[in-house]
C-alpha cells in the first residue's frame, strides 16, 4: 500500500520550556492564538477523516503541543481512522498522558525529547514509563551538548533497552566533539553519524513533493518544511493529484525529517514503517552493546 506522509505544522509556537539552545518557541500564544490554533487542528482533522487515502501523520510544532487538549483529542481521533497508519507527536511529555488511552495504540506513536535545563531525569523516565505501561511506542531524543553528555548516558541506562534514544548533533560549531565524546555519544545512538553533517541536496531526488509532503494551519501545502513553494491547498484542491517527483531545490539539508525521506541515504530501509516516529525498524540493534549491558533492572524485572 503506498502511503503518503504529511508533516502537519499549525500556528502554534508557544512551549513550556525555554531551552536556550531551542531554535524555536520564543513567544507565548494568546488565548485567540490558542483557538485559532484548535480550530485549524480541528478543521484538518476532519479534512483527514473525509478521505481514504493511506496515510500516516506527524505533528511537528514550533511549540509543545501536547500539554493542549486539542492536539490530544487529535491524536486519539485520527488514531482510530482505518486509512492511517500511524499519527505520531514531536513532545516533551510534559503533560498527563491518561486520555491516549482512547486511542489504537498501533497507530499511535511519540517522538519525545529530554531536555535536561527544563526536566529532572527521574521526572522524564516516569512518564516514558507510563508510555511503557500504556504499551504506546516512542523513540526518545537529546540535543547532544557536551555538557549534557552524562545526562545523556544516564537516560540510555534508565530507558528499557527497547527504546531507542537518537542524538542532535550541535552542527553550528565545527569540530564541536572530541573523538572520546563521539565514542561516548555513538554507544548511545549508533546511527550518530547520520546526523552529523548537512547533506549537499540541490538536484537531488526527494520524496517531498512525491509521497510526503506538509501541512500549515491554513491548509496550504508545501514539499517539505524548508521549501516555501505551495503545491496548493488541502481545502481547495485535489492535492494528492499534484503530488510527482521532484528534484530538491536547497543547496543541503540537515535536518532529520528533511533528509530521512532522501532515496539516496537509504533510510526507509533503515526505519521501515517508523520513519515518522524515529525508531529503527530492526532496534534494538546488536550494535548497541551499550543499551544491554548496561541498562538496570528493577525488582519488578522491568528496566528503567
Amino acid at each position: 500500500m503506498n502511503v503518503v506522509r504529511i508533516l502537519y505544522r499549525g500556528s502554534l509556537s508557544s512551549c513550556n520550556y525555554h531551552c536556550g539552545y531551542c531554535p524555536f518557541a520564543k513567544t507565548v500564544n494568546t488565548r485567540q492564538q490558542l483557538r485559532q490554533d484548535a480550530q485549524e487542528v480541528d478543521r484538518f482533522v476532519e479534512w483527514a477523516a473525509g478521505g481514504n487515502r493511506a496515510m500516516a501523520i506527524l505533528f511537528t510544532p514550533w511549540g509543545e503541543a501536547i500539554v493542549h487538549a486539542h492536539y490530544r483529542r487529535a491524536m486519539v481521533r485520527l488514531s482510530r481512522m482505518p486509512h492511517v497508519q500511524r499519527v505520531a507527536l514531536q513532545t516533551n511529555l510534559s503533560c498527563g498522558l491518561q486520555e491516549f488511552e482512547e486511542a489504537d495504540r498501533d497507530a499511535l506513536a511519540f517522538w519525545a525529547t529530554f531536555h535536561p535545563t527544563q526536566v529532572s531525569l527521574p521526572q522524564f523516565v516516569e512518564r516514558c514509563g507510563v508510555l511503557d505501561r500504556m504499551r504506546i511506542r516512542y523513540s526518545v531524543g537529546v540535543v547532544g551538548l557536551r555538557e549534557h553528555i552524562d545526562a545523556i548516558e544516564e537516560l540510555r541506562r534508565r530507558l528499557p533497552p527497547s527504546i531507542y534514544v537518537w542524538i542532535n548533533c550541535n552542527k553550528r560549531e565545527p569540530h564541536y566533539y572530541s573523538e572520546e565524546e563521539l565514542s561516548r555519544l555513538r554507544r548511545v545512538d549508533p546511527y550518530l553519524d547520520l546526523n552529523r553533517r548537512d547533506y549537499p541536496s540541490r538536484g537531488e531526488a526527494c520524496r517531498a513533493g512525491e509521497s510526503v509532503f506538509t501541512v500549515d494551519g491554513e491548509g496550504d501545502v508545501r514539499r517539505c518544511h524548508f521549501i516555501d513553494q505551495q503545491l496548493g491547498n488541502i481545502y481547495r484542491d485535489d492535492i494528492f493529484a499534484r503530488l510527482g517527483a521532484r528534484m530538491c531545490s536547497n543547496a543541503t539539508c540537515g535536518c532529520h525529517i528533511g533528509y530521512v525521506h532522501r532515496p539516496a541515504l537509504d533510510l526507509y530501509r533503515l526505519f521501515g514503517d517508523n520513519v515518522l516516529e524515529r525508531i529503527p525498524a530492526d532496534w534494538p540493534h546488536v550494535e548497541a552493546g551499550f543499551v544491554a549491558a548496561e541498562a538496570r533492572e528493577t525488582r519488578d524485572g522491568s528496566y528503567r
